[in-house]
C-alpha cells in the first residue's frame, strides 16, 4: 500500500511511524519534518500528505503533530480526506469501520511505541463497513465534499 506520511516535528514516534510502515511493506512518502526541504508547518504537511490520498497518488495517510488536531484539521479540509484522531486501538478501528477513514491522526505526545503498534494493527485490520447507515453517512460528506448540504 501507497502511504503519505507528515509530521511537523522529527520526533521519535514520527521516525518510528515511517520505519514501521516500511517494516509491514509499505510504500511511504514523507512530508514535513521528516523530509528535508519540504515545509514543517502542520498545516502544510498535512495538507501535502492528505492532498495525495485525494489525488489517489497515495492508498492512505498518517498525519502527525503535538496534538495531532490541528493535522487532522488541515487533512479534513481537502476535499475526499476523511481523516481520524485516533489515541487508540479502538477509535482506529471504529474510524475504518464506521467512518471509512482514509487519513489516520496521530499525536506526537501522546502516542508510544507500544501505542503505535497497536493503533496500526487494529486500522489496517479494519476496512470500511457494510452497515446502511454507515455508508449513507460517508456518501453524506462526500456530498458535503462536493459543496452539497442536507440530505
Amino acid at each position: 500500500m501507497r502511504i503519505s506520511v507528515s509530521s511537523d516535528m522529527d520526533e521519535p514516534v514520527a521516525r518510528s511511524l515511517v520505519a514501521e510502515l516500511r517494516g509491514r511493506g509499505h510504500e511511504v512518502t514523507t512530508h514535513g519534518a521528516l523530509h528535508p526541504g519540504r515545509d514543517p508547518r502542520w498545516a502544510v504537511c498535512s495538507e501535502a500528505a492528505a492532498r495525495e490520498v485525494a489525488e489517489g497518488t497515495a492508498d492512505q495517510a498518517v498525519v502527525c503533530c503535538w496534538t495531532g488536531t490541528g493535522a487532522s484539521i488541515a487533512a479534513n479540509k481537502v476535499a475526499g480526506v476523511r481523516a481520524a484522531l485516533c489515541t487508540d486501538a479502538y477509535t482506529a478501528d471504529g474510524a475504518r469501520r464506521w467512518n471509512d477513514a482514509n487519513v489516520l491522526a496521530l499525536s506526537l505526545r501522546l502516542t508510544s511505541g507500544p501505542l503505535l503498534k497497536e493503533i496500526l494493527d487494529a486500522w489496517f485490520a479494519a476496512s470500511a463497513g457494510e452497515d446502511a447507515d454507515d455508508r449513507e453517512n460517508v456518501a453524506h460528506i462526500r456530498r458535503l465534499d462536493l459543496g452539497g448540504t442536507g440530505p
